[in-house]
């Protein structure tokens, strides 16, 4: 998406597309304001339509001069009243020296270009026929008015004059018998111009033809000349595809009346000189589309490094007005920058109509066109014109019309002065028949005495009436005198007073201009601090985006450090939990076994100080039996690695504890898993109870438990233990176990036969059996040798559920 300050639809037409863009521009140059309006877009898209027209309905350029002629045509100086030099300046002449001009002009042979007088080639006279009769509302009517216009165009680079004459005829190749060109002699190719720069620092073409014209017509004529030599070609985009930058320059001439309003004012100082150039860019094309080869290829390189040269210009121009800096403008890398240099440093106002096709396979060089166009939105080149003050009292040509007017009625009204003449003798006449009439003066007789005293009679009656008119004539004069000296002395005195009020008017005068100049200079100061306020602000706004997005950036990082902060929180606390009740659970369990452990401890004093008193008091005639050679056989009690069972303690008088467990019930627990063992000693229970699981009701019946219980030994024999344990009652109502004794049943191979005590401890030799067997300390150290704190040990207790 792109922004610009007009966009029109397809369907628009010319005139609304004129209102807009084009008609500021005129007004703006007939204002004394230099303007520059071009066309920029993709090959194809309409540049040349939009500046020409089309028949029936003319474009940007044929309005503009349209509205031109209808702002200014009454009031055209005489051809040549205005002549441009070589210098990109104007002179205006006397009209003594333009109608010397004009007769020149006049005697010259006539062209074969068509000239004014000859009939609008209708070719063109559809495009120039506007009924819009559009023009300008405040035309300065004390000034007068010149227009000229030049053609040229920028091809490969170079400028060519299009209305330069040239020979057409010689243009033509010769052609031989071999169909081949002829090298022509006679034939001069079209010169390159070079751009120079004025004292103005403003840039021209020189040797330009500049044609004065009075009329749309004439005008639009000189444009149509010079577009037959404009440079088309056919490519693959576009039938009739421009092949240069065209560059159509209308200047304006326009100096004040002088103080009758008749002539131009004879001063170069008050001559404004305005123009405005109406360009239309060849192109920009990609290569690979419009298949140009050759000399179109070359042509397409130079089109597109031009337009490049000025989007560079213009990126430059934009970043200096944003950032304040003051990098240098390429303006001179290419003749069409170059050229307008002055419009982008601020010289006039500048439009662009971007052109644009809806074609999709213009759709990457529509983006490129945009994206620029929506970029030089952004530069402000416009700035003010001052524009020479005359002095001279405005309205004056009117005023000498009117005059002119009045003074030719007065002399109809009148008769004319011929008539006057007659009138004033006429009167004199009358005068002279008032006085008296002369008698006849002939002397017929020498004796006549009558005639001559009649006329000396006559006569001095006219003498007397002659000195009565000659002193009323005299008091007449007199008292005309004395109205005369009486009105001098008022017309003094009023002048004395107006030349008092004028030096007074003149002290105001000076003093305002004083204050103007100050208010000058104070507003010349106030823009000069404006502007550095202005560059300044566009740096601290910088600054201020750039230290925002810093700030963003930083709070969301802060928000990401946040938001892990509080995951990793949640993910100690979770763990710190975990591992709390880890090691809650850790303690209760070394603390119950640790109470365990002591309840054995407690357990196995208890056996041993029942042990050492039975032997102590066991009568000593009484010899102990000797264990048989198949108890010695049996193999010691192996402990494994986890909590080991309780280590077998056997019982040093075995006939004395069946003896006291004679007459006690038993629960023989039989679980269904076990297997029959092949021993010779078999585990016999008298009065038992067999049950395959351990039951309330069973052990509510019975003192003693035994549990039968089956592994695998380390060397593949089945080993089988009896653990044995006294049955009593809770308080909750139930039946508890509590294990006492382990016995052991296994089978050994007579070689594979190991001995009962650990290796710490080994067993005595044969010889000795019976000397240990009858030692109380002896029989002492094998009673108490099962380990406290097994997990199968004595403190171990089997709690039934109550039901």
């Amino acid at each position: 998406q792109y922004s610009f300050k007009e966009v029109f639809g397809t369907l628009v037409v010319q005139k609304e597309l004129f209102d807009v863009v084009a008609k500021p521009l005129v007004e703006d140059l007939i204002r004394g304001k230099n303007g520059l309006l071009f066309t920029y877009g993709v090959t194809g898209s309409g540049k040349t339509h939009t500046m020409t027209g089309s028949p029936g309905d003319g474009g940007l350029l044929p309005r503009c001069l349209d509205m031109i002629f209808n702002s200014i045509g009454p009031f055209q100086a005489k051809r040549f009243v205005f002549k441009l030099d070589d210098k990109n300046g104007v002179d205006v002449q006397c009209e003594v020296d333009a109608l010397l001009e004009r007769q020149k002009r006049d005697a010259m042979p006539v062209p074969k270009t068509p000239s004014g007088k000859r009939q609008i080639d209708p070719e063109f006279a559809d495009m120039i026929n506007v009924q819009d009769h559009c023009k300008v509302e405040e035309v300065d009517e004390d000034n007068v008015y010149s227009v000229f216009v030049s053609y040229i165009e920028i091809y490969n680079n170079y400028i060519y004059d299009l209305l330069e004459e040239a020979p057409f005829d010689l243009i033509k190749p010769k052609w031989n018998n071999c169909n081949t060109p002829v090298r022509n002699g006679d034939f001069i190719p079209p010169q390159s111009k070079i751009l120079r720069e004025d004292q103005n620092h403003n840039m021209y073409v020189t040797g330009c033809t500049e044609v004065e014209v009075k009329s749309t017509e004439e005008a639009f004529e000189v444009f149509w000349r010079g577009q037959k030599k404009r440079r088309i070609a056919n490519t693959q985009l576009n039938r009739e595809s421009s092949r240069s930058h065209s560059v159509f320059i209308i200047k304006l001439a326009q100096a004040p009346l002088d103080a009758d309003g008749d002539n131009v004012l004879q001063e170069k100082e008050q001559i404004t000189l305005s123009q405005l150039s109406l360009v239309d860019l060849a192109g920009s094309e990609r290569t690979n589309r419009t298949k140009a080869e050759g000399n179109r290829l070359r042509e397409a390189g130079n089109i597109n490094q031009s337009l490049m040269t000025l989007r560079t210009c213009i990126e430059v121009l934009r970043e200096n007005q944003m950032y304040g800096t003051n990098k240098m403008v390429p303006y001179r890398d290419s003749k069409l920058t170059h050229l307008f240099k002055n419009y982008f440093d601020g010289e006039g106002k500048v439009r662009m109509i971007v052109c644009v096709n809806p074609k999709a396979e213009d759709y990457e060089e529509s983006l490129q066109v945009m994206r620029f166009a929506e970029m030089t939105q952004e530069v402000e080149v416009a700035r003010p014109v001052d524009r020479p003050l005359c002095g001279l009292t405005p309205g004056r040509r009117f005023r000498n019309q009117a005059f002119r007017e009045e003074l030719s009625r007065k002399l109809e009204m009148r008769g004319g002065p011929i008539n006057g003449e007659t009138e004033e003798q006429s009167v004199s006449e009358m005068f002279l028949q008032n006085f008296p009439p002369l008698p006849s003066c002939e002397l017929l007789d020498i004796n006549d005495d009558q005639t001559l005293p009649k006329l000396i009679e006559v006569l001095e009656k006219r003498h007397k009436l002659r000195q009565m008119l000659s002193e009323e004539f005299a008091k007449n004069v007199l008292a005309f005198k004395t109205m005369l000296q009486e009105f001098d002395s008022s017309v003094l005195s009023k002048e004395n007073y107006i030349q008092g009020k004028l030096s007074e008017k003149e002290k105001t005068i000076a003093g305002q201009k004083m204050e103007l100049e100050r208010l000058e200079k104070k507003i010349k100061t106030l823009e000069y601090k404006i502007e550095i306020l202005e560059k300044t602000a566009t740096i601290y706004e910088e600054d201020k985006r750039n230290l925002q997005q810093e700030l963003e950036s930083k709070s969301q990082k802060l928000q990401r450090q946040a938001s892990d902060k509080r995951r990793l929180e949640a993910r100690l606390q979770g763990m710190v939990a975990e591992t709390t009740m880890k090691w809650e659970k850790e303690c209760e369990r070394r603390v119950a076994a640790k109470q365990l452990e002591m309840q054995n401890k407690l357990w196995v004093k208890d056996e041993k100080l029942k042990q050492l008193k039975a032997i102590v008091t066991e009568p000593k005639n009484e010899k102990p039996e000797r264990p048989s050679r198949e108890r010695d056989r049996e193999k010691p009690v192996q402990r494994s690695v986890s909590p080991s069972p309780a280590p077998n303690a056997p019982p040093v008088r075995l006939r004395h504890r069946r003896s006291r467990s004679a007459g006690e019930r038993w629960v023989d627990h039989k679980p269904p898993s076990n297997l029959p063992t092949e021993t010779v000693m078999q585990p016999h229970v008298p009065h038992a109870i067999t049950v395959a699981a351990a039951s309330e009701k069973a052990l509510a019946k019975c003192d003693k438990y035994m549990l039968t219980h089956q592994e695998l030994a380390s060397d593949g024999e089945i080993e089988t233990k009896l653990i044995k344990g006294d049955v009593f009652k809770t308080r909750g109502g139930g039946q508890a176990v509590q294990f006492t004794e382990i016995e052991t049943l296994k089978q050994e191979s007579p070689t594979g036969r190991k001995r009962r005590s650990s290796p710490s401890n080994p067993d005595p030799p044969e010889d000795a059996a019976d000397s240990e067997w009858t030692d109380v300390e002896t029989r002492c150290s094998v009673a108490v040798e099962m380990r406290a704190g097994s997990a199968l040990g004595p403190g171990y207790q089997h709690h039934a559920q109550p039901k």
